[in-house]
């Protein structure tokens, strides 16, 4: 009886690690072919006339400082585009993001900043709140929004707006290789942005004809779009308000495009604490804005479950051979995304790190799955079919 069990959980688990084999190739064709399409589009901008590109006001909702703030908001006041605003916006009027600001101002006197102090709150997330305040304040017409440790090359804005000229585009998002700091969940959270997370996009880009989403990196679109969809405060209390932007957006039959450009983002230092408060936020954010697609994550862990299939058949040399090809692909995934489409050369140096990173994500999609608690900045909330409820803090 024993005997049987073992064989069915060993042709079971092998099942699984055929399904992340096809998982791992869906990666490998979905990145070649983005870098086809990047490479065309490339070619395209060069052989066409200069774009009559419009005014764009850039929004920078602001909460506490990030690493290398001050050089990260610097790139977007050297863009080439001929005239663009950047608003800033905080719910406290003596955050320490404002002295970046401030320096920034000082550096650059001739560039329109404004820095607008959002005193409502208009509903549980509080960078949603804030956007929707600062957009009053905002002068044009196309708008960008990016998180606040962005970093970008000088003509990011000019590239990222340049398909709005479609009116079958409603926004274009940017790809990101995450720029870890010096503890092992910062490298842990570099690694996983730069060869698994990525990767996932390219393949709904692929397989869905065209991402349903944004990335917080970056979101242009017009503000003619957004209030077709209600505004900012139509999700004012959702987590994952970059996936709602893209999600209604495009539900108004226009395009999410992701553009050819790829930015920088800089990770905390995080402590074990912080690493797996983060991990699980973006895990249950996920799981309750994409529910179908994130229980099908079960069928990506290729190497995960070709090696419980070895356990379980006891050492064959099938199973062997079966985790040696998983692992492989797993690392060409991780090379082909990581370096082939990010340019991304820390990732190579974190690679040995792949094996301890895919375990750790199999524990946190189980976890996202015991509890609806995220913690966001210092502020804890209950998540409930993707919308926020805020939690008293504990005295």
């Amino acid at each position: 009886m024993t005997g049987n069990i073992a064989r069915v959980a060993a042709i079971t688990f092998e099942i699984g690690s055929l399904a992340g084999l096809g998982y791992y190739l869906a990666c490998l064709w979905s990145a070649r072919s983005y870098l086809r399409d990047r490479m065309e589009m490339r070619a395209a901008e060069e052989e066409a006339p200069a774009p009559n590109l419009p005014p764009v006001s850039i929004l920078k909702p602001l909460k506490g400082e990030d690493p290398e703030i001050y050089a990260s908001f610097r790139t977007h006041c050297l863009q080439n585009h001929p005239e663009y605003e950047i608003v800033f916006g905080v719910s406290d009027p003596n955050d320490p993001a404002l002295e970046a600001v401030e320096r920034l101002r000082q550096e650059f006197p001739a560039q329109a900043i404004q820095v607008i102090v959002c005193r409502e709150v208009l509903g549980a997330n509080t960078k949603v709140s804030n956007l929707a305040q600062m957009l009053k304040a905002a002068r044009y017409q196309t708008l960008v929004v990016s998180d606040s440790d962005i970093r970008v090359p000088r003509d990011y804005l000019c590239r990222v707006i340049a398909p709005l000229e479609d009116e079958k585009v409603g926004m274009v998002t940017c790809l990101y290789r995450g720029i870890s700091g010096d503890t092992l969940g910062s490298r842990l959270e570099s690694l996983g942005i730069s060869t698994d997370f990525c990767a996932s996009v390219l393949v709904a880009r692929s397989i869905e004809g065209g991402i349903r989403f944004g990335l917080g990196s970056t979101m242009a679109f017009r503000r003619a779009d957004l209030k077709a969809i209600g505004g900012f405060e139509a999700f004012v209390d959702y987590l994952a308000d970059d996936y709602e932007l893209g999600k209604r957006i495009s539900e108004l039959g226009k395009q999410v495009r992701v553009s050819d450009v790829v930015v920088d983002t800089f990770l905390p230092s995080y402590d074990r604490k912080g690493f797996f408060e983060h991990q699980l936020r973006w895990a249950r954010g996920v799981r309750d804005a994409r529910p179908r697609g994130y229980l099908g994550l079960i069928f990506t862990f290729g190497w995960q479950w070709a090696m419980l299939a070895l356990m379980a058949s006891g050492g064959p040399i099938w199973a062997w051979k079966s985790v040696g090809l998983a692992l492989l692909l797993r690392i060409v995934v991780a090379l082909m995304v990581g370096l082939g489409v990010l340019e991304d050369r820390q990732a190579l140096l974190l690679l040995p790190l792949v094996p301890l990173r895919d375990a750790i994500a199999v524990g946190v999609w189980i976890a996202s799955f015991l509890s609806n608690e995220v913690t966001w900045r210092g502020d804890r909330f209950q998540l409930y079919q993707g919308k926020l409820i805020r939690l008293e803090a504990q005295g």
